[in-house]
């Protein structure tokens, strides 16, 4: 029986029925078009705080405090894809989400090689591509590759609801969300017919050395 693919998507908005929410229906109905389960987490509203550096997480494998961060954990390791959105605060991502990403990131010691990534950023008007790249970060230092559009992954309003008006944003939602649908079948595929990419023991240098 075919693996069914799993999709973890988290929304960093306060509101529940903002232009995050609206961007990921758009991929949601792409991904049910493809019989992709996908799970949709809030995480704006919550109580989350930041990682503090106690290097607790290296010895348990879990992060200290034990809040949803450690929940989310099982479920990106059980996920072939990652969905991350965010509204634009002061050109940069909702503080409660990079929190939570921080701390999720770091905290798991699981492999994250091949699970495919991709962010999704609103805003009224600018900072869109700022924030775009600063949530990419965590997939491109982790051997996630990351999902595109035809553009960037934008879409614009500031109102909840608002962005159900921008045709073009609402557009890319759904060619990305095709383009996270193949590329993850693809990288499936390739791990039955081909094996994963030889690996190397990682090495750290500092600067300082």
């Amino acid at each position: 029986m075919e693996k069914k693919l799993k999709v973890l998507m988290l929304n960093g908005s306060p509101r529940k029925n903002g232009n995050i929410a609206l961007a990921f229906e758009e991929m949601e109905k792409i991904f049910a078009q493809n019989d992709v389960e996908y799970e949709n987490i809030l995480l704006g509203r919550l109580d989350i705080r930041g990682c503090i550096a106690c290097e607790t997480c290296r010895k348990n494998h879990k992060c200290a405090f034990d809040d949803i961060v450690n929940e989310l954990a099982v479920k990106f390791e059980a996920a072939d894809g990652l969905v991350i959105g965010s509204p634009v605060y002061y050109g940069s991502a909702n503080g409660t989400l990079m929190s939570a990403l921080q701390r999720l990131f770091y905290s798991t010691s699981f492999d994250k090689s091949l699970k495919v990534g991709t962010s999704v950023v609103s805003a009224r008007r600018s900072g869109c591509t700022a924030t775009f790249d600063e949530l990419n970060k965590f997939f491109t230092l982790s051997n996630m590759p990351v999902a595109t559009s035809q553009y960037w992954n934008n879409i614009y309003g500031w109102t909840p609801g608002e962005a159900q008006v921008d045709d073009e944003g609402r557009q890319i939602m759904r060619v990305l969300a095709r383009n996270m649908v193949f590329m993850m079948k693809s990288i499936s595929l390739g791990k039955e017919k081909l094996g994963l990419p030889e690996t190397e023991e990682h090495v750290w240098t500092n600067f300082t050395r």
